[in-house]
């Protein structure tokens, strides 16, 4: 009876070991997953906690003296943007394997124009460099050193504001690919190119609106809202999703 019952057992833990298997392909979705609640993270610690509190629009001045008194916050910031662009470039990578099979030329261009996006950003994080160490150098001119540090500060959010324009794009692609797949939620699919359209007109709205200050509280809403329901909701999916084409 006993060695019956240890048979039974040992015939059973093979289907319970095997009845979720974790397949290359899952295990590249979970690190899309990871990189997202990552990137949400350092998101908040580079936009919130390092930028909106050191730069006071319109005032170098205090600008200049926030970053000198803090030095090591704004090192913080550079340092998590720079960690954004790896994260950025390891989701290109992933997505495009998880939804190749949905189709393999377009998630292709999709990774690219993330990547496109990357580049921009890691090249405008030279800015905030130049920021830092313009404020922080002593014996210069406070008004020639404080312009020059809204300066870089400006380039860096002109040139982080064209980059995004890629990212839009990128995100109309995958909205498409999940809205197209067979495993993804399709409402998720339309609310990621929503939130694309939103970064596309918003980067449009900047360049070609003399006023884009009128406006600038309704694209906020366009572009931030769709954005975090719906990357966060793919960052979610990737994490806890069993449903994923065959390999």
């Amino acid at each position: 009876m006993t060695t019956q019952a240890t048979e039974t057992r040992n015939a059973r833990q093979p289907a319970l070991s095997s009845a979720a298997p974790l397949t290359p392909l899952r295990r590249i979705a979970r690190i899309a997953g990871v990189s997202y609640l990552l990137m949400f993270a350092l998101a908040i610690v580079a936009n919130f906690l390092v930028l909106e509190g050191l730069v006071v629009e319109g005032d170098p001045l205090a600008t200049t003296a926030n970053i000198a008194d803090s030095p090591g916050l704004m090192r913080t910031g550079i340092l998590a943007f720079l960690l954004i662009v790896l994260l950025d470039v390891t989701l290109a990578w992933a997505l495009q394997v998880v939804f190749r099979s949905v189709s393999r030329d377009w998630s292709i261009v999709m990774a690219w124009f993330r990547l496109g996006y990357s580049v921009i950003l890691g090249v405008a994080l030279v800015f905030l460099v130049q920021a830092l160490a313009s404020a922080t150098t002593a014996g210069a001119s406070t008004d020639a050193q404080a312009m020059q540090t809204m300066q870089s500060i400006e380039a860096f959010q002109t040139t982080w504001l064209l980059g995004l324009s890629l990212f839009g794009v990128h995100l109309v692609l995958l909205g498409a690919l999940v809205a197209r797949s067979d495993f993804a939620p399709r409402v998720l699919g339309y609310i990621l190119a929503f939130a694309g359209v939103a970064y596309v007109g918003d980067t449009v709205a900047h360049l070609a609106l003399p006023d884009y200050s009128a406006v600038s509280g309704l694209f906020l809403a366009l572009v931030a809202v769709p954005s975090m329901v719906g990357e966060g909701w793919l960052g979610i999916w990737l994490l806890t999703t069993r449903r994923l084409p065959a390999e």
